[in-house]
């Protein structure tokens, strides 16, 4: 399998460095992080890893630039976007931006979100970012745990899991941001649905190697990146799951099958979506197709929120999750 530098680079930085106690922080965090209360806390210090960056290596997007979808010609039609629609807006969030920043702070139909991206759980997930009537501005701490992205406000200095929307060390520790119902599909089906859509684009498109996948073949991969936990099945755990709350489906079977109805959900699988985790450009990962979810209501059905994750991830931010067994049609 092929590596890239930035990967041989995360790997090895989170080798070198200093594991946490559990219940005591670190020195070197406390100082990277004075403002943070780490008093407070609702995990295992030992938990929480460095992902090799420090804080604000990865740098969120806080001033995000949008084209008209008519305008823009440098996306492939399959290639994936992050999709949300609030009071009749509606924004396309690219993957191949989000690869190299994770999270981008924006409004939206006058609603401030946060969207989040971590590669390594394959975690798209948007977040209302107002917390208790505050205003919220997040940042990439540059810490893991459970290989996926820990979150920062700027506010507090809280960290925030991103997989699940919740603080997790620090005054925020157990408050939790309301997720937004966005998804992941092709940029062609987003610009077929949403016409006057608008779409991030990159304010220097020199700043990183936008278009580009620096971990190539991951989503392949035997084992998870930065993961110290284990994973017993079903699938891989780099199987790719369509989760909502805590029930999972593993995407080749919902491939196989077509449509899965379980209680009031409802979930469609169509061909015609890059993998951004797969090939060295986004463009050209393999096609591993896109979800519609909806839920059942009395007066028809309506998109929820979901997620298109890797299996271990998804057990191990659920344990009591289910990652249900669907037969072939």
């Amino acid at each position: 399998m092929k590596v890239t530098f930035i990967v041989l680079f995360l790997v090895s930085m989170a080798l070198f460095s200093a594991i946490a106690f559990a219940g005591q922080a670190p020195a070197d965090w406390k100082r990277e992080w004075p403002r943070t209360d780490f008093d407070k806390t609702s995990v295992d210090f030992s938990e929480i890893m460095s992902g090799g960056p420090p804080k604000d290596g990865i740098p969120a997007i806080d001033a995000p630039q949008f084209k008209d979808v008519s305008g823009v010609n440098d996306l492939g039609g399959q290639e994936p976007v992050i999709v949300l629609k609030i009071n009749e807006e509606a924004k396309a969030y690219p993957l191949r931006i989000l690869m190299w920043h994770e999270i981008a702070n924006d409004t939206i139909g006058g609603v401030p979100v946060t969207v989040t991206y971590c590669p390594l759980c394959n975690a798209a997930v948007v977040f209302d970012r107002r917390v208790n009537g505050k205003v919220l501005d997040f940042g990439v701490s540059g810490k893991l745990r459970h290989s996926d992205m820990i979150m920062y406000d700027r506010q507090t200095e809280s960290w925030w899991q991103q997989f699940v929307g919740r603080g997790i060390v620090g005054a925020m520790t157990g408050m939790e941001l309301k997720r937004l119902p966005a998804r992941v599909i092709p940029f062609s089906a987003f610009k077929a649905s949403y016409p006057n859509g608008k779409v991030l684009v990159a304010g220097n498109g020199n700043a990183r190697h936008y278009g580009e996948n620096p971990y190539v073949k991951y989503d392949s991969a035997e084992n998870p990146f930065l993961y110290r936990g284990h994973y017993d099945g079903p699938g891989q755990p780099l199987s790719y799951v369509v989760a909502v709350e805590k029930d999972a489906w593993l995407l080749d079977d919902l491939r196989n099958a077509g449509v899965i109805e379980h209680d009031d959900l409802r979930l469609e699988w169509y061909e015609g979506m890059n993998s951004a985790l797969d090939a060295g450009r986004i463009d050209q990962g393999r096609d591993i197709g896109f979800i519609a979810v909806q839920k059942k209501t009395t007066s028809g059905y309506e998109d929820i929120s979901y997620n298109t994750t890797f299996a271990f991830a998804f057990k191990a931010f659920h344990p009591d999750g289910v990652i249900h067994s669907f037969p072939a049609r």
